[in-house]
């Protein structure tokens, strides 16, 4: 049960079991139980993902502290130290773990069940944000560089194009024209970066509704989770991330698209709680928070596309074309949005 492992950490009592926990797909995780009742996550971290471990680890130490220092009581992941000290464990086959204190009395939703749970994971997200908005951005590692670099996705799929290796381009030119037709859009929001018009923040870049925990009774956000992509990037970005994944009224993958609708009321309930717990937002994130949503949609259907035609080498499939219906679903509602795009700028 990885006791070896666990007793390199500084938990409270001796292990008693060690179970796989959750479904994440990228690290591998164990929920540990001591013989004293107190509960913890053991994770190994993927290093095939995450290059430098190390780094990781220490945005999230530097992270996580500030965000204690100015969370006023509320629930912060906590790191567990070591027996000597450190915040990671380097074991002799090279792996990578750690361990975090569990967050007790919450759960975790998967889907978006009601506009109040998604608001309030807007809230929860919103004032992460914040409450990070007098933390040097800099200091910080890019754990994925060029992550939301949404003009070099554009890029990797004209070389993918080109290549055509898996010979599949053809299957999906109007996948093709649909994604080309809006490139002109895709460094919007960069060039505001780069201009200095709008601020380079502290993000997760993961902001997904089963990465906030939830009380289990009152359905309160207790904790944001998983901050291995916490890094620099736009506020705007975050939003539209978590509206890609949540303002929806289908799967990512449901192949169709008959069922796939962009959600203007789950739109605005998110939109609600993150503004109004993002206190530092400025008039031009505020303004272009629906581009936010737009550019995530576009960017991660690009992401698939460019998966599809290059041979499924990246994302995980299950069936033939799971790319694909991936791709068609970002990109269904990034023509709904365009067709609501009056209701979401004027909200």
């Amino acid at each position: 049960m990885h006791e070896n492992i666990i007793n390199k950490f500084a938990t409270n009592g001796r292990a008693i079991s060690c179970e796989p926990y959750g479904n994440g797909h990228i690290n591998t995780t164990y929920l540990v139980v001591c013989d004293t009742g107190s509960r913890y996550i053991l994770q190994k971290i993927n290093k095939y993902v995450f290059k430098d471990p190390e780094q990781l680890m220490q945005n999230i130490v530097m992270v996580t502290k500030h965000l204690k220092q100015k969370s006023l009581g509320k629930q912060v992941m906590t790191v567990v130290p070591t027996t000597d000290g450190g915040m990671w464990y380097l074991d002799d086959d090279g792996e990578y773990w750690r361990i975090y204190d569990f967050v007790e009395k919450s759960i975790c939703k998967e889907t978006v069940d009601s506009p109040e749970i998604f608001k309030e994971s807007g809230a929860a997200f919103g004032e992460f944000i914040s409450l990070l908005a007098d933390f040097d951005a800099k200091s910080l590692a890019d754990t994925i560089p060029f992550f939301h670099d949404t003009p070099r996705r554009f890029q990797a799929l004209h070389d993918a194009i080109k290549k055509d290796t898996a010979g599949r381009a053809r299957f999906v030119q109007r996948e093709i024209d649909f994604a080309l037709a809006r490139e002109g859009f895709a460094a919007t929001l960069i060039n505001l970066q780069t201009s200095g018009d709008m601020p380079t923040r502290v993000t997760h870049n993961d902001p997904k509704l089963n990465n906030v925990l939830f009380h289990h009774k009152t359905l309160a956000a207790l904790c944001v989770i998983d901050l291995d992509t916490v890094m620099p990037g736009l506020a705007v970005n975050d939003f539209g991330d978590s509206i890609r994944f949540g303002a929806t009224t289908a799967a990512e993958d449901e192949p169709n698209l008959d069922k796939v609708n962009f959600s203007l009321s789950l739109y605005h309930a998110y939109r609600e709680g993150f503004t109004a717990a993002c206190t530092a937002l400025t008039a031009c994130e505020t303004e272009h928070l629906p581009h936010g949503a737009k550019m995530m949609t576009l960017e991660c259907g690009v992401r698939f596309l460019t998966d599809y035609i290059n041979g499924d080498i990246y994302f995980k499939v299950h069936r033939d074309g799971h790319n694909v219906d991936r791709c068609r679903t970002q990109f269904k509602l990034v023509a709904d949005m365009e067709s609501m795009w009056k209701e979401m700028t004027h909200s």
